[in-house]
């Protein structure tokens, strides 16, 4: 199969789940992560039914797939979702070490989203950076 099949078809199942989002009464958003050629985890939007802000898709995928593989590290793996990752959720697939991922439609809220937010740093720095320090020091 090629890899254009492949994609079509693993978006086809993203789709399916975002069907499931749907009639849950969530965004319809569906994404599944894919090993080798195995589907290890498969999630659909649940914040609103979860109560859970980070109930995206996505992450309901990643952690399905990590509690398969019983590991947080997904290396190698293809995450595919229906719409283009926020940037919560590309932070977790850099933390998860997701190596590739497929998104059906373009997120026109994307950049908007940044704005909303106000973040503030530098409180007690010295003190937040040092415990983090002592604990890799601890582990080296």
């Amino acid at each position: 199969m090629s890899k254009e099949t492949t994609d079509k078809t693993y978006m086809g199942r993203a789709l399916e789940l975002a069907q499931r989002a749907q009639a849950e009464g969530e965004v319809p958003i569906g994404a599944l992560v894919v090993l080798g050629d195995q589907v290890i985890g498969e999630g659909w939007n649940r914040p609103i039914g979860a109560h859970d802000p980070t109930a995206h898709a996505e992450i309901q995928a990643m952690r399905a797939a990590a509690t398969q593989v019983a590991n947080y590290r997904l290396t190698g793996a293809t995450l595919y979702v229906t719409l283009e990752p926020c940037d919560m959720c590309v932070g977790a697939m850099f933390h998860a070490r997701i190596a590739r991922t497929v998104y059906g439609a373009k997120d026109p809220k994307k950049l908007v989203l940044k704005t909303q937010v106000k973040i503030e740093g530098g409180v007690m720095a010295e003190e937040c950076g040092a415990i983090l320090s002592r604990f890799f020091a601890e582990r080296r």
